[in-house]
This record gives structure tokens, sequence and C-alpha cells, in this order.
């Protein structure tokens, strides 16, 4: 699958390896997204087009943002110890195959929304223990 950052500067081919979509609201999330982050779980970043136009932001000890340097469009989330790309949903096309299925840091959900979907939810300290337990 390939998709373009809002400005067309970069162009990203991912393998998927599931349809799964997660929200994540942890504050670091929120903060780089404006509301959860809501990405495919997990899945291979093939190619990046203009590669020199993407900023790899370490985010934590564990984690980089990837976003375009020119448009600002976010292209991944990337989990270091588990070596795994979040790609954000918005991003990618033919959404009508996705199924939401987990959220996790719900503890650190604000109160204003709620989704009405049944999912799995995780806190901040199961994500961290299920992590830990596969490393």
């Amino acid at each position: 699958m390939k998709s373009k950052c809002l400005c067309g500067a970069v162009e990203i081919e991912v393998e998927l390896s599931n349809t799964e979509v997660a929200a994540c609201h942890c504050s670091m999330c929120r903060k780089w997204s404006g509301g959860p982050m809501l990405a495919i779980d997990s899945g291979e970043l093939r190619s990046i087009s203009n590669e020199s136009l993407v900023t790899r932001y370490l985010s934590s000890e564990w984690a980089e943002r990837g976003f375009c340097s020119k448009c600002g469009t976010h292209l991944f989330y990337f989990l270091k110890p588990a070596n795994q790309y979040h790609f954000p949903i918005g991003l990618l096309d033919n959404g009508s195959k996705y199924k939401f299925s987990h959220q996790i840091f719900i503890d650190e959900k604000p109160e204003y929304y709620s989704f009405s979907n049944e999912t799995q939810n995780m806190t901040g300290a199961e994500v961290f223990a299920h992590f830990e337990s596969d490393g």
C-alpha cells in the first residue's frame, strides 16, 4: 500500500501485518496529534521517497515519531523495542477494511470524549508490562 503526505512530497510504501486500528490516549500522542492517535497496530515500512524531508523525532527512550518536514503530516510512530511501525489510519487509503479493536493508555483518556465501539482497553501500566514480557 502506498500513501503520500498532505503536500505530496513524501510517499511511503507500507506492508500491514493486520487491519486492526488502535487508539492511543497517552499525553504524548494527544499532544502530537491534537487528540487520540488512531493507528494501524503494526506494519513494515517498505520504502520512503524523499527521505531527506522526513524528520524522525525521538519522543521517548522507546519511540520515534516520523513526519514530513515540509507539511507536517504524521507518517509513522516507530516502537524501538519491538522494531515495529504504527501508521496513522488517516494516512492510509481504503478505510472500510479496518476494525477499531483496542485502546491503550485508557487511564490517560480525558473525560471530554469517548468512543462507542466495544474494544479491548489497556492502561499505561498494562501496556508497559505487555512489552516487558515480550522483550
